[in-house]
């Protein structure tokens, strides 16, 4: 791994509904904080598409998935990521409802945020979910 100046993060955003994914990365901007490198954004609409990446070989730092998405749920696919790909980077699931936290443990994901996406925080809690991921990893 290089310095901080050299990497650049790789986040796959995964939610059948545009609105969400253009507020997630309007609100995570260019860096997520600025102890964390700049980052480049992929944007999923489908489960087929983003498991076709990862398949491709393609295993990004961050996964942001829409638990919300239909016909197939980012909760799924986090389950499926965390169980088929080695050393899978950590994963963030956005969930319909708080008390629908506790499905972000059954799905392996190290972290959950909560519809309505607040876009004046959603990149503080990203930054520090994907911090404490790290220093556990």
């Amino acid at each position: 791994m290089g310095t901080q100046s050299e990497q650049t993060l790789g986040i796959a955003l995964f939610s059948d509904d545009s609105s969400v994914r253009e507020t997630v990365k309007k609100a995570l901007g260019s860096r997520i904080a600025p102890d964390l490198p700049p980052h480049t954004i992929s944007e999923f609409a489908t489960g087929p598409a983003l498991r076709a990446r990862v398949d491709g070989g393609k295993n990004f730092d961050l996964y942001i998935l829409d638990g919300e998405s239909v016909p197939e749920g980012g909760l799924g696919i986090a389950k499926q990521l965390k169980d088929e790909v080695f050393n899978c980077g950590t994963v963030i699931v956005l969930v319909g409802r708080a008390s629908d936290a506790w499905l972000a443990g059954w799905s392996r994901a190290e972290g959950v945020i909560s519809h309505p996406i607040d876009p004046f925080t959603i990149a503080t809690t990203v930054a520090d979910i994907f911090r404490k991921s790290r220093v556990t990893a």
